[in-house]
């Protein structure tokens, strides 16, 4: 369906032209009549399905412009998909003059509260910060008539149930509510039973999730292999651009110092970090600077970088769904992906799982050998090298070059340019991850997988270049609790390296 057919006003089909958009995506065509009508709905759909633009074109059409208070308020996890969201609906919102303000942690709070002064018909912040807002009097929700809860499965793992409810004791109780969460979990229902007024409920199936345009690979990995397993990978496969998940913050960590000290180019993100860190380090991976971005499940949400050519799920997700947006990072726009998933004995029924709700096999990757691994390497530095030899050629004659040329063969001097600009010597560099604590076996029954295989896979070896996982036993979130704890995050209180056993039922 075109969105001329929607019913939408000439301001708005003119932003949508602009950004591109022709036909409407199934949680769009479904949504945007329902919420014009005025209608409670429930989403399910994962990140990059357009939900954004589903529940944002109906509030923009509905903005009186005339009145300049809040009219519509959506509630973000983190502060990546708030910013995300904000710019967006600015961005749709333009040529109908809308004003859009985003809050979160992490960042300067006079500078919010200026913004809101100003007048902001649309307000996206994450809930810690909302609440800093309600509580400070900045911040006016009592002329709310659209509330959205976006990802609200992943506000409730990380912690964020009580913050939630607050915010809806804050705006009216004659309202709009529109939720949207990739999984609809007991808790999610609840909510849709207890602050919504008959909801629809919109489901997007997870065929319409998956790609055909990713191949997908698994990798059996004793735990303490996993880390010499995955820089051999890396130099077979050397990834343009790749992005790695990590179960926990202190996992992020290490894997980015371990693989800094084997030569690749790397950088990570997690909640842990300040506003302008995080936003530093997603700028040089958009940018190329860093090939390779390690992360958080949900502090990679709401990332959408072109050229993402593979996924390495170091840390196999405790649930399906996280896989499906974890691989979904790739193969995007037509282009092709590639996906690696490190699994132990212990988690193959997770990778199971993962195969049912994909109903797509993943293949067997052999891990490879030092020798493919220096070979990989090779490959790429012969590449550089000849760059090197034009750069220099105006030193050929110099006395320093007669006598290395009558000191060594020439074959063994051009192995030792290799050598060098392959780092060789940080191949072997010593690391050692933390020990972190397994996955509950999932059936209970489980006697270890006999899946076996081992073709080689992941794409082309010669070429050039170079969440919501965990739930059950993830670490409290440190996201945005913006200056209540001074850092702009949720603190651990505690709980630091600790895994919390279930997730927050409400």
């Amino acid at each position: 369906m075109k969105f001329s057919e929607l019913g939408l006003t000439k301001d708005l089909l003119t932003a949508i032209e602009k950004h591109g958009y022709v036909e409407a995506t199934p949680i769009q065509e479904k949504t945007i009549p329902l919420t014009m009508a005025g209608k409670d709905v429930i989403g399910q759909a994962q990140t990059g399905t357009g939900k954004t633009a589903a529940f944002g074109l109906p509030i923009l059409e509905m903005i009186d412009n005339e009145n300049k208070d809040v009219q519509a308020l959506v509630v973000s996890p983190t502060r990546e998909l708030a910013i995300q969201t904000q710019e967006e609906l600015f961005k749709l919102g333009r040529d109908k003059h809308v004003r859009v303000q985003a809050v979160f942690g992490g960042s300067d709070i006079r500078r919010q509260i200026n913004g809101l002064k100003h007048g902001a018909q649309i307000v996206v912040g994450t809930p810690g910060r909302l609440i800093d807002h309600i509580r400070r009097g900045t911040i006016n929700l009592s002329h709310v008539k659209t509330l959205v809860l976006d990802e609200a499965d992943e506000m409730l793992n990380m912690g964020f149930l009580e913050d939630i409810e607050s915010i809806l004791k804050a705006v009216p109780d004659e309202r709009q509510t529109l939720l949207f969460s990739a999984t609809m979990p007991a808790a999610i229902k609840r909510i849709g039973v207890q602050f919504m007024t008959d909801p629809e409920h919109i489901q997007i199936a997870a065929k319409e999730l998956t790609t055909d345009l990713v191949d997908q690979y698994y990798v059996r990995v004793r735990d303490f292999e996993k880390f010499d397993v995955l820089t051999r990978i890396l130099d077979v496969q050397q990834p343009k651009l790749a992005i790695m998940f990590g179960r926990t913050k202190r996992r992020v960590d290490e894997l980015t110092r371990g693989l800094t000290l084997r030569g690749f180019d790397v950088a990570g993100i997690h909640g842990d970090l300040t506003q302008q860190k995080r936003t530093q380090v997603l700028k040089q991976f958009k940018n190329r600077e860093i090939r390779i971005l390690v992360a958080t499940d949900v502090a990679a949400r709401g990332l959408d970088v072109s050229g993402v050519d593979y996924v390495y799920n170091f840390d196999i997700p405790q649930d399906s769904e996280s896989y499906v947006h974890r691989i979904g990072r790739t193969g995007r726009a037509g282009a092709h992906g590639n996906s690696v998933t490190f699994v132990s004995n212990s988690e193959m029924d997770y990778l199971k799982d993962i195969e049912k709700l994909t109903k797509k096999r993943m293949q067997p990757l052999k891990p490879y050998t030092r020798e493919e691994a220096l070979a990989g390497r090779m490959n790429v530095a012969a590449d550089s090298v000849a760059d090197i030899v034009k750069s220099t050629s105006g030193v050929a004659n110099s006395e320093q070059v007669d006598k290395l040329v009558e000191q060594y063969d020439a074959k063994d001097l051009a192995a030792a340019l290799l050598g060098a600009v392959a780092n060789v010597e940080q191949m072997d560099a010593d690391f050692k991850l933390s020990h972190e604590r397994p996955l509950p076996h999932k059936h209970g029954n489980f006697r270890g997988g006999r899946r076996g295989g081992g073709h080689r896979g992941g794409g082309d070896h010669r070429r050039g270049g170079g969440y919501r996982g965990n739930r059950g036993q993830r670490e409290r979130r440190s996201y945005d609790r913006g200056s209540r704890n001074g850092s702009g995050d949720r603190s651990q209180r505690g709980h630091s390296g600790l895994h919390v056993a279930n997730h927050v039922i409400l």
